[in-house]
């Protein structure tokens, strides 16, 4: 299994993880991202505000699985059944966002491990599929069989949380040593609304905004831990990397095709000379 996670591989050597951002549904477009460059490590499944559906969900991790990518998927809320069904659907990781408190992560640990370490429910069937290492010339593949996901999944599966709460922020510390929790994950957006310093239309943010951030990369550093955000382009990105972040995203699928669309659609006018 975690030879197949090319997340968790590249956070356990240390290495910056890129990834997209899936927030329509469709597994057309699914593999369009995946394929679009060779350095997309992670594929961002978006059920909290994405447009995508359990069903859809299920295809998409699939998809993005068979591309070689790791399918991460960001539940609705920390509850049990939301955790349940996006790690049966074969997950390699799971981001839960509206974190308050110690006792909200310690939650998700249990409801992300099997006994002892957890209380997660066993069931995977669906999931083993989605954890085959990619051959490039062909081949038989062996599956996983359902008790070595049973043996391998706790140590395998890519946990991680948001801190995007004040109160998340107060308990950074805590709740980056919990056992269990791998990724800090940043929502700047929510987190500067949240502290009181929101980003403004030109995209600054204000230092207590960044001083924020750098306060949970610390936690995250100290503890032993990963430390993610969320970025909107590619510069933005190699930046963070650049200052130890490891699980980035790059490109949202909404935003690239808008730019995408209106850089082409703005050339044409360029050439009229409008």
């Amino acid at each position: 299994m975690q030879a197949a996670n090319r997340l968790q591989k590249a956070l356990k050597a240390g290495n910056p993880a890129y990834g997209a951002w899936q927030m329509l549904p469709g597994t057309n477009l699914t593999r369009t991202i995946c394929r679009s460059a060779p350095n997309i490590d992670w594929l961002l499944v978006d059920l909290e505000h994405g447009n995508i559906s359990d069903d859809a969900m299920h295809e998409i991790v699939a998809a993005s699985a068979a591309c070689g990518v790791s399918p991460i998927v960001r539940v609705m809320e920390g509850g049990r059944s939301m955790i349940k069904r996006a790690l049966d659907s074969g997950a390699h990781g799971i981001l839960v966002p509206v974190i308050e408190t110690v006792e909200d992560a310690k939650k998700v640990v249990e409801y992300s491990k099997f006994p002892p370490l957890g209380k997660r429910g066993f069931e995977p069937l669906l999931a083993v599929e989605k954890f085959v290492e990619q051959h490039p010339h062909g081949g038989r593949v062996r599956q996983l069989t359902g008790m070595e996901y049973l043996r391998q999944a706790d140590s395998s599966l890519v946990i991680a949380v948001q801190i995007e709460r004040q109160g998340a922020l107060d308990n950074v510390s805590e709740i980056a040593a919990i056992p269990g929790i791998d990724v800090l994950f940043i929502g700047p957006f929510d987190l500067g609304m949240n502290i009181g310093h929101p980003i403004d239309d030109s995209g600054a943010y204000d230092q207590e905004l960044l001083d924020a951030i750098e306060m949970v990369h610390a936690a995250a550093k100290s503890a032993g831990k990963s430390c993610g955000i969320y970025c909107d382009t590619g510069e933005e990105g190699g930046e963070y990397s650049k200052k130890g972040f490891q699980m980035i995203s790059v490109m949202t699928d909404m935003i690239g095709i808008r730019k995408a669309f209106g850089q082409a659609f703005s050339a044409t006018l360029d050439r009229q000379g409008v």
